[in-house]
C-alpha cells in the first residue's frame, strides 16, 4: 500500500518542523492516538485505536525517526501489533520544501499488514490509511498555522 500527498501550510519551515516534532502536538493530531512516549531522541512508543469500519482495533508499537535533516526532512519507520488482529508496518518520508508565507509538506507513505487485518483486503487498507493520513497532516498544518500567528 502507498499513498503521497501534500498540504500547503500557513506557517514558516520551522513552525512546522517544531509541531511535527512535539509529542503533546503530535498526540492531538495523530487520529485515533491513545498514547505516545518519547522513549529517546528518535523512538517513540504509540498506542492508537483505528476504526476498520467493521472492526475497531487498538496497535501498539514503536516510532523510528531516521535521516533527519533540520528542518527539510525525515523518515519515520512504525511497526505495531493488533494482538490477534495482526500487525501493520509502514514508512514515511516528509519533506518540508518553503514556498514564500508557506510551507509546503509533502509526503511519502509505504505500508503494509499482515495476520487478520490482511484479510479485509488491500481495497479497504488503503481507505482507511488514506483517511487517517489526510487527516493527520491537515490536523499538523492547522497546529502549524496556528503556532505560527500566535509567535507572529
Amino acid at each position: 500500500m502507498d499513498l503521497a500527498g501534500e498540504e500547503r501550510i500557513a506557517a514558516p519551515r520551522q513552525a512546522v518542523w517544531d509541531v511535527l516534532n512535539n509529542i503533546e502536538t503530535l498526540k492531538e493530531c495523530i487520529p485515533g492516538c491513545e498514547d505516545l512516549e518519547r522513549i529517546s531522541e528518535h523512538e517513540i512508543r504509540a498506542g492508537l485505536k483505528v476504526n476498520l469500519g467493521i472492526m475497531t482495533v487498538r496497535f501498539h508499537g514503536m516510532l523510528e525517526l531516521s535521516n533527519m535533516v533540520e528542518p527539510q526532512s525525515y523518515t519515520i519507520s512504525g511497526r505495531g501489533e493488533g494482538s490477534i488482529a495482526g500487525f501493520a508496518h509502514g514508512v514515511t518520508d516528509v519533506h518540508l520544501t518553503e514556498d514564500g508565507e508557506y510551507t509546503i509538506l509533502s509526503y511519502e507513505i509505504r505500508g503494509d499488514a499482515g495476520g487478520r487485518i490482511a484479510q479485509l483486503g488491500t481495497k479497504l487498507l488503503g481507505k482507511v490509511a488514506r483517511k487517517i493520513a489526510d487527516k493527520f497532516f491537515a490536523n499538523i498544518a492547522q497546529s502549524a498555522a496556528k503556532a505560527a500567528a500566535k509567535a507572529g
